[in-house]
């Protein structure tokens, strides 16, 4: 397949520099998958599409405030830091701004000393394996000077962190959030139950690679990057017996879908797992573990588009894209959601 079987004209004017004052205000396209039909609601109309019996499946990952701003000793050169993964103890992989300086026995300064870093190994395309040297507690020290890793469309910071987190964000180790879960709020989430869904949470750790353009021409030769997930035993058995039982499964976004379609693709059933997955969804993958999808609006030639178009077919997902953008909706991270449905 070529990549540029995935494009589409997007005005840079629809791209969302800021989250709707009120989280379930913003605008919901319904799409049902098996009529090829779409309409305009807003997001808190979802609970007239959900059912009593179905389940709903949300990532709980938590994002770190992991975007650092630094002075590299010695010379007072300012660079940034962006935490990647935590190796082991304080010793993390990163991602630098203006990295050719930075090489092995460099000190870099954050927040007048109150965190310190030294760089242990260097690697290609601007990763750095960093030591990070501080009194006190790192995440603490973190949570004071660091700033949200916003995606490279975003022009400027959150005024308030917490909105580049969901409402149930309760698992810290994410470079990114799981964006489709930022409509939701309690009240909502409290309403869905009363109806009878039930809501179960799984962890996957959204790495850097989400926002990571597909350069290959051909889609087959993108290579996908790795993330690490959690789903425990009684979530699994709730997944099974909903399967079992005919009951829909409902992802909350592109990353519990990976994580759902992983392990059942791995296991045959949902299983308890903490593991890594690297399953790349694209036009012709069969899922096994989903029925429904939440998700935003994505990049033009990006794996997500693939994975919406795999699920509801190429042609389709282009004229909802193309609905959309006449329709004005916002796009990314802090845009407006879709909701795909139909059996």
């Amino acid at each position: 397949m070529d990549i540029s079987l995935f494009d589409f004209y997007l005005p840079e004017e629809l791209i969302a520099q800021s989250p709707k004052e009120v989280r379930d205000e913003s605008r919901l396209l319904v799409v049902d998958k098996s009529n090829n039909t779409y309409e305009d609601r807003i997001f808190h109309d979802i609970i007239d599409y959900l059912r009593p019996g179905d389940v709903l499946v949300r990532n709980n990952t938590k994002v770190l405030p992991a975007r650092l701003f630094g002075i590299k000793e010695g010379t007072g050169a300012k660079v940034e830091v962006l935490l990647l993964h935590q190796i082991k103890g304080d010793i993390w992989e990163c991602l630098t701004g203006n990295a050719r300086p930075i090489k092995v026995g460099t000190i870099i300064s954050f927040g007048d000393g109150k965190l310190r870093a030294k760089c242990l190994e260097v690697k290609d395309e601007g990763i750095r394996i960093f030591e990070f040297i501080y009194n006190g507690i790192f995440l603490e020290i973190l949570n004071e000077i660091g700033q949200m890793p916003l995606p490279p469309y975003i022009k400027k910071q959150c005024e308030d962190n917490s909105r580049y987190q969901t409402v149930y964000a309760k698992e810290l180790g994410s470079a990114a959030a799981p964006t489709a879960g930022f409509h939701f709020t309690e009240e909502l989430l409290d309403k869905i139950r009363r109806k009878g869904v039930t809501i179960l949470d799984i962890t996957l750790h959204i790495g850097l690679g989400t926002f990571k353009p597909v350069k290959e021409q051909k889609v087959e030769d993108h290579v996908m990057h790795s993330e690490h997930y959690y789903i425990t035993k009684e979530v699994a058995d709730e997944l099974n017996k909903a399967k079992k039982e005919g009951r829909r499964i409902i992802a909350i976004g592109t990353t519990a879908t990976r994580t759902l379609e992983a392990n059942i693709q791995k296991f045959g059933e949902f299983k308890e797992a903490s593991e890594d997955t690297a399953i790349f969804i694209k036009p012709g993958y069969e899922f096994k573990a989903i029925d429904c999808l939440i998700t935003n609006f994505h990049l033009p030639k990006s794996t997500l588009i693939m994975l919406v178009s795999a699920l509801i077919g190429r042609e389709f997902t282009l004229e909802v894209y193309k609905h959309a953008v006449d329709s004005r909706y916002r796009f990314f991270s802090f845009g407006d959601s879709m909701f795909i449905h139909g059996k």
